[in-house]
């Protein structure tokens, strides 16, 4: 069975998990700002406890974003540095496509819509339908203004930190929605869901092509070559 190890920062939540002959387990913590000092600890504790190093790994995950651009930053660049040294393979997972796999394993939703707080009044979103315990993309993940969000008419279930925005949203999203009640953060337990599927489909790539997704600066550029 694959043994693969997940980790991510993009969040006030630091989180590392391992996937190990069929069993995951997961640290799991609410520290902001600490992510830094505290990610490899939370990492050599857990392989440590597992008796596995890390080149013993087959592939090294993690939460390419979007979220917290420094977040991203640190996850991405452990996950290649410890991917180098042990000559491993990354696989990057998204971390609004996270939240949809927890949703629909605590809450049973099979259209989901997730949106992650990006800051200067602008969310991170993507929409999902499940199948097989996957989500399959509807609405592309990007970066919105909240009276700029559009969604076709189903009914979803939302979650993540983004719905904080609702009250700026249009009566056509609010009437689409059912806002969860639970607090969502991405995962590296739920990012092994992912990326186990991921590892399944040989979609594995070396460390230096495994770029942070930020989304705005995406945006960004797309409006300088509209100049």
């Amino acid at each position: 069975m694959s043994k693969i190890l997940a980790l991510d920062t993009s969040t006030d939540a630091c989180s590392v998990a391992l996937s190990l002959n069929g069993e995951i387990t997961e640290d799991f913590r609410i520290i902001p700002r600490q992510h830094t000092q505290q990610l490899l600890p939370m990492i050599e504790v857990m392989l440590a406890e597992a008796g596995i190093s890390v080149s013993a790994l087959d592939a090294i995950a993690f939460g390419r974003g979007p979220g917290s651009f420094a977040g991203i930053r640190i996850a991405t660049g452990v996950a290649q540095g410890l991917a180098y040294g042990a000559d491993l393979p990354v696989l990057p997972i998204s971390t609004l496509e996270s939240l949809a796999v927890s949703a629909a394993k605590r809450e049973g939703a099979e259209k989901i819509v997730t949106a992650l707080d990006a800051r200067m009044d602008e969310i991170y979103v993507a929409s999902y339908r499940i199948e097989n315990g996957l989500p399959i993309t509807e609405l592309k993940e990007q970066v919105s203004a909240p009276d700029a969000l559009s969604l076709e008419c189903d009914q979803y279930l939302a979650v993540g930190s983004g719905w904080r925005y609702l009250d700026g949203m249009s009566e056509q999203i609010k009437n689409s929605l059912k806002v969860s009640t639970e607090t969502y953060y991405p995962s590296a337990r739920d990012m092994l869901v992912l990326a186990l599927d991921a590892w399944a489909q040989d979609k594995g790539m070396s460390p230096e092509q495994a770029l942070p997704v930020y989304l705005r600066d995406e945006v960004a550029w797309k409006k300088k070559d509209q100049q």
